[in-house]
């Protein structure tokens, strides 16, 4: 007896059912290879300098303004305030009689030579304590108004072409942006930045090292001292040396930071 014969089309049909019913499963299978799962990425600090002088809303203005320096003041400040845990935990062990190892000894030793400063003995509460008074965070009501008062809320050619937002100055040829109204015999350029970060990095390392700047230090070791905020307002009084104007100027950036209700922003980080 002969076996049946399976039509041609009967195989057809069972290669097409067997095929659709896996379909759902090699569809999945393709799609997960196609779209695997990507880590969360952190979102970039924008960079790009808004026309400012295109926005002729003045609150609007001013808004787009704090809103673009502000977040490259915290992330420094962020960095900052990372050193300055680190730099806490030390002076732990150096008070409880702890020996420092190399990989404090070289932290200390890098920390010295950015915020420019001498030591004899890291191990040193003394030092520790200079250093710290150093290592800290600027406001950022401070900062805010003393970009929008330097660089005309972020309208001047200094801060459209050079990034530079705090009238910071140098003095080899070529350096940076020549004033228009520089006096007859004076060498001075307004430096140019190669980005706005670059800018504000300088500005608050100025403020952390100048002698011109101990003042400001001190209030705001005071301030930690007293456990009370670090504020804008209590650091501008240090800055009658930033400006030829003196008090002028400490005057104005103090009425700017109230006008604009400035202190909120001194919180974002903690």
């Amino acid at each position: 007896m002969n076996a049946p014969r399976t039509s041609k089309y009967t195989s057809l049909t069972y290669c097409i059912s067997v095929a659709l019913f896996f379909l759902p499963v090699l569809y999945f299978v393709e799609e997960t290879e196609l779209i695997p799962e990507l880590p969360s990425i952190p979102d970039k600090i924008a960079e790009t300098i808004p026309d400012f002088t295109d926005i002729l809303d003045v609150e609007l203005k001013k808004q787009t303004f704090f809103d673009f320096i502000e977040p490259i003041v915290d992330d420094i400040n962020a960095d900052i305030l990372a050193q300055r845990e680190r730099v806490f935990e030390i002076r732990g062990k150096v008070s409880g009689n702890r020996e420092l190892n190399n990989s404090d000894l070289r932290y200390l030793s890098t920390l010295t030579e950015i915020y420019e400063m001498e030591a004899d003995d890291y191990g040193s509460l003394e030092f520790l304590n200079v250093l710290l008074r150093r290592v800290d965070k600027i406001p950022a009501s401070l900062a805010l108004a003393q970009a929008a008062n330097e660089s005309a809320w972020g309208t001047s050619r200094f801060a459209q072409s050079g990034n530079n937002f705090f009238g910071q100055w140098c003095y080899t040829n070529g350096c940076g942006i020549i004033p228009m109204r520089r006096l007859e015999g004076a060498s001075h350029e307004v430096r140019r930045f190669e980005s706005v970060r670059d800018s504000v990095e300088s500005y608050i390392h100025n403020l952390n090292t100048f002698p011109s700047y101990q003042m400001l230090r001190r209030i705001r070791q005071q301030l930690r001292q007293q456990n009370l905020p670090v504020d804008g307002l209590s650091l501008s009084d240090g800055l009658e040396s930033y400006s030829a104007r003196g008090l002028d100027y400490v005057d104005e950036l103090q009425r700017m930071i109230y006008s604009n209700n400035l202190i909120e922003r001194d919180n974002s980080i903690l």
